[in-house]
């Protein structure tokens, strides 16, 4: 865990009937849909229409984690707040706290990676993105890594 993190979304997203799964409880694959959604609108915060995809590079997710505290219910909002943590050359750490009702009910995590969608190789962090994410060394700015 990076102690260099910072905000950079939050999503209020329902809670749906069709989130539950036969156990009474919101499914887990769902979990992992509220911290994509909070991630893709902060792209599309930050990129605008484009998304990050135009200029034929973007992110893709490496690896994906969640911690499930307690089970979420319908009815309900679920708050998603994103941290970003430490950048490396052509990736950076991502990070997701899941409240509803004031309290926590899970937290989780994505490795971020930019590629070159063409060839599927990962490519240097645009500066838009660098300049957001703290370095190994806790300081920000367009170099990479």
């Amino acid at each position: 865990m990076s102690a260099a993190r910072r905000h950079a979304h939050t999503s209020i997203q329902p809670i749906r009937w069709g989130d539950m799964d036969a156990m009474g409880h919101v499914n887990n694959t769902v979990y992992f849909r509220f911290m994509e959604q909070t991630r893709i609108e902060w792209f599309f915060a930050l990129e605008g229409d484009r998304g990050g995809y135009t200029s034929g590079v973007g992110p893709v997710i490496v690896n994906a984690s969640c911690t499930f505290e307690r089970p979420l219910v319908y009815p309900g909002d679920v708050e998603v707040r994103m941290s970003i943590g430490e950048r490396g050359r052509s990736s950076f750490e991502s990070y997701y706290e899941l409240d509803c009702r004031g309290e926590r009910y899970a937290h989780g995590a994505a490795r971020i990676v930019w590629i070159d969608v063409a060839t599927g190789k990962s490519v240097p962090l645009p500066a838009s993105i660098a300049q957001l994410v703290p370095a190994r060394d806790g300081s920000t700015g367009g170099g990479h890594r």
